[in-house]
């Protein structure tokens, strides 16, 4: 998703030449719409050689590392190959760029799950707050988190580091709660799902910010924060995932029984996050742009036209 609205972005901006990666099976109806537009190399990035190969070609100015293993409750299920692969993706990255004798300026895309166990006097989160992560997910980001820093510490590398909060908006994959419950609903409207949601901890908060303004984020992290230091990219509002479902049974005419589906419950779950991206704000000028209404809208209008279709 982020991946694909960054290219949107940064071909908006024109005189940008565009490269990405992809897997065998990565789906490509995402980017359809721009394929002709950028080059796309066919890359594992837990196969080092592969990852030099495409970088000694492309020999890029700015690397946005945005690829992981990102579902929370699949890294509860494998939380080794979770660990393993998003850390051997980014190290295969930077280790990548010093052999190839490139200076790049690299964003890596770290997570407010990081914080995971947040006190109530400790929000809203900024780049200070103690780290206590509540998953093998956001444990794998600790470590991609601190790599950057290391890397950048030990080797000059021009790690730019972000942690990101909630980003939604069109093209969600459908196991994220926000692009779920909008499938559920779309497909329910159209007749083919009984008029039940299946719902997990609907009481946690969550900082929602827009995919469209998080990738504006990036290309300006790259362009004017501090390589070496970290910065929260937010929203700064938090809300519930019950007033979230709320706000999308409001944009339809559907009578429904929400159900709590155990299967949908963490371990452990994060209660809070909420950001403060002021420290950002202050070195980019960044704002969020995009209301959450709208992004919600345009996120159950795109199930609504996918489902549609089928």
């Amino acid at each position: 998703m982020a991946g694909s609205h960054l290219a949107d972005y940064l071909l908006d901006l024109g005189d940008i030449e565009v490269h990405g990666t992809k897997r065998w099976r990565s789906n490509p109806a995402n980017i359809a719409h721009i394929e002709n537009k950028i080059a796309l190399h066919d890359c594992d990035l837990t196969d080092y050689k592969n990852v030099l190969g495409v970088i000694r070609k492309v020999k890029p100015d700015f690397i946005f590392h945005l690829a992981a293993q990102s579902y929370v409750p699949t890294s509860w299920v494998s939380p080794a190959a979770t660990l393993s692969d998003n850390i051997t993706m980014q190290v295969n990255v930077f280790e990548a760029v010093r052999e190839a004798g490139i200076d790049p300026t690299i964003q890596i895309a770290l997570s407010s799950e990081e914080y995971g166990l947040v006190l109530p006097d400790e929000v809203p989160i900024n780049e200070d707050n103690p780290l206590r992560p509540l998953s093998p997910y956001a444990v794998s980001k600790v470590a991609q988190d601190m790599l950057g820093y290391q890397y950048h510490q030990s080797y000059g590398l021009k790690v730019i580091r972000t942690r990101t909060f909630n980003h939604e908006g069109p093209r969600r994959g459908d196991v994220f709660v926000t692009s779920n419950f909008a499938k559920q609903i779309a497909e329910i409207e159209a007749g083919k799902k009984e008029p039940v949601i299946e719902v997990g901890n609907l009481q946690a908060k969550r900082d929602w910010a827009d995919v469209r303004d998080t990738v504006r984020g990036y290309w300006l992290a790259v362009n004017k924060c501090t390589p070496g230091d970290v910065y929260v990219i937010a929203s700064g509002v938090t809300r519930t995932v019950q007033e979230m479902l709320d706000l999308l049974l409001s944009m339809s005419n559907i009578k429904v029984e929400v159900r709590q589906d155990p299967s949908r419950m963490r371990p452990s779950d994060v209660e809070i996050l909420l950001g403060d991206y002021s420290k950002f704000r202050a070195a980019t000028g960044w704002e969020p742009t995009i209301l959450f209404e709208k992004m919600m809208e345009d996120l159950l209008n795109y199930w609504r036209k996918i489902i549609n279709k089928c």
